[in-house]
């Protein structure tokens, strides 16, 4: 063999050598990125697991409890009717105060609206509606609704009290909820984002099949927009 075939010999001994290095190194190098979104994956999806359940429990009740006519989620109502004070609210938010004070509740008031005297129809004629004031306040295990009519020496208060499916419908939109409840909410719907976007990251760098799940994924989005569309 000559000196020439062998150096052509070690040079390609050596680039094929190189070659298997770069493509180990880059094999090592994905794996550890599976490995790490994989896990990433897992324990974002244990975080939002039980508010997961929870939101998909009540995702159900309130998407059938009209057409189904579901009972669970009931409301218990009570009316009752308070003097004013001595000197009566000079306003609408005064008069929230003032209930918040006298009916010890926990958190301000959520609604507050002063609605002026404006004229109304009446059969053929036309009627002067005095000055209304109304006052919300919003909870998950109740609701508070208060109206005054101007000239009126007392305010009715209406109060919502929930059973336990309508308090877990409340925590599912938010009504009534404080901020820390907010904020939790927040971070699973965020976590649930990360889910869809490392499931498609995952599925695209573990499975060979990605023309069957792109047309998955289109199918789903398309029947999405397409109902979406038909219930406006």
């Amino acid at each position: 063999m000559s000196n020439l075939q062998r150096q052509l010999l070690d040079t390609g001994i050596q680039g094929s050598g190189m070659f298997g290095a770069v493509r180990q190194d880059g094999r090592s190098r994905r794996a550890v990125f599976l490995k790490w979104l994989r896990k990433l994956h897992s324990w974002i999806g244990l975080w939002g697991a039980a508010l997961g359940l929870l939101f998909g429990a009540t995702g159900i009740l309130l998407n059938h409890r009209t057409v189904l006519k579901i009972p669970a989620a009931q409301v218990q109502e009570s009316t009752v009717q308070l003097p004013l004070p001595d000197p009566a609210p000079e306003n609408a938010q005064a008069l929230a105060e003032w209930l918040q004070s006298k009916l010890d509740v926990d958190r301000p008031a959520a609604l507050v609206r002063s609605e002026p005297e404006k004229p109304v129809a009446w059969g053929d004629k036309t009627m002067k509606q005095p000055p209304h004031w109304s006052v919300v306040f919003k909870a998950p295990r109740a609701n508070l609704q208060a109206e005054y009519w101007f000239g009126n020496n007392f305010v009715s208060v209406k109060r919502s009290d929930n059973n336990f499916f309508a308090i877990l419908n409340n925590l599912h939109k938010g009504t009534g909820a404080g901020i820390g409840w907010i904020l939790l909410v927040d971070t699973l719907a965020g976590s649930i984002i990360f889910l869809s976007l490392t499931g498609i990251l995952l599925w695209v760098l573990t499975s060979r099949r990605r023309v069957i799940g792109a047309g998955i994924g289109l199918v789903s989005l398309t029947v999405a927009v397409t109902f979406a569309v038909m219930a406006m």
